[in-house]
């Protein structure tokens, strides 16, 4: 089946393969934004869904100097003041939850910076003067995770709060990763295409992703890509976390279950939680799924990140149209958001 481009074609109408296949150019892309000389202590990023994907990469790297919190409600935490650094993510630039954030952090004083694809916030950005980002358009936000990465980081190393040059390396990393995009296309038969064969091995389950403090970001973006690719419910979670209480979820029942583990891996990993990984195998083997293991490539801890993150996509999509399914629409969400407009 996945190595029938003509059923390939049929089900991914809106080609979201391609979209994949083309995320390395993401990493090329260019904010014009000027020196952010702001003086400030703490940095809140607030926004939703596929919008909030880059501040979660982000703690992989490049990280930041300053507290860091992420937040997806529509109100701001107590301590955001004229000293926060609140940068505003949506791609439509219409969410609800993230411009009603907005409004909060204009009441509390704080440095607000804006980015979105259009919508309100570009329009309340102009208006109000907020620097901001202007994200080149994407079918759906979880395929542009790459696009607010870039932007992301722009907008830390204007303000100061990561390395200078972050904004190049990123924008060097490019070419290690369409090198590894090209093992995984559709024309790549299933026997030498790891994102196909792991796809065909977790179709009909429900994935469960983990991974550890540096991987767990790729693995969250992994289970929103199963939801909303593949429309697949999938769950993800942290080690060592996952050593203190959900390890022993998985000891109560026979092993047969209808879940899929997938580990993501990394050499880079804090060596206790490498650790940890071999023992939780070892110690619930015959307690469930024998686990499939993605190990990170790449020589640092962004190419290694940008790896996961596509290769997960892909593996997605795969299972996407093993359902018999176009991975790209998302109509019930939709349904949903103007569910409440009503």
């Amino acid at each position: 089946m996945l190595d029938d481009l003509k059923y390939i074609h049929s089900k991914d109408a809106d080609d979201a393969l391609g979209i994949a296949a083309n995320q390395w150019q993401q990493l090329k892309s260019e904010y014009n934004l000027s020196d952010l000389n702001y003086d400030i202590e703490n940095v809140v990023f607030a926004g939703m869904g596929g919008s909030a994907l880059a501040a979660l990469l982000s703690t992989t790297w490049p990280g930041c100097k300053l507290p860091f919190q992420i937040w997806r409600k529509y109100e701001l935490p107590a301590y955001v003041n004229e000293k926060t650094l609140l940068i505003i993510s949506s791609y439509s630039g219409n969410t609800e939850e993230t411009i009603s954030a907005l409004d909060a952090g204009a009441k509390a004083g704080a440095q607000i910076v804006v980015v979105a694809g259009g919508g309100k916030l570009i329009e309340i950005a102009k208006d109000k003067n907020y620097p901001y980002a202007l994200l080149p358009k994407a079918s759906q936000p979880r395929f542009g995770a790459l696009n607010g990465l870039k932007a992301l980081v722009t907008i830390f190393e204007r303000a100061g709060i990561i390395e200078s040059g972050s904004i190049d390396k990123l924008a060097s990393s490019a070419e290690f990763l369409k090198n590894e995009i090209a093992t995984w296309l559709p024309d790549v038969v299933e026997s030498k295409n790891p994102a196909k064969q792991l796809a065909l091995n977790v179709a009909g389950s429900s994935p469960v992703i983990y991974g550890g403090p540096l991987t767990f970001p790729a693995a969250y973006k992994w289970k929103i890509s199963f939801n909303e690719n593949a429309k697949n419910v999938a769950w993800c979670n942290e080690i060592p976390e996952f050593s203190h209480n959900e390890f022993l979820g998985w000891t109560s029942h026979p092993v047969d279950k209808p879940y899929s583990v997938i580990d993501l891996r990394s050499s880079l990993e804090h060596e206790r939680v490498q650790k940890r990984f071999t023992v939780t195998e070892k110690l619930l083997s015959g307690k469930r799924p024998h686990p499939y293991v993605v190990e990170a490539k790449g020589s640092d801890e962004l190419e290694q990140m940008l790896y996961l993150v596509v290769f997960g996509d892909f593996v997605s999509l795969y299972v996407a149209l093993i359902n018999g399914l176009n991975p790209t629409p998302v109509d019930l969400i939709e349904k949903m958001k103007n569910s409440l407009d009503s």
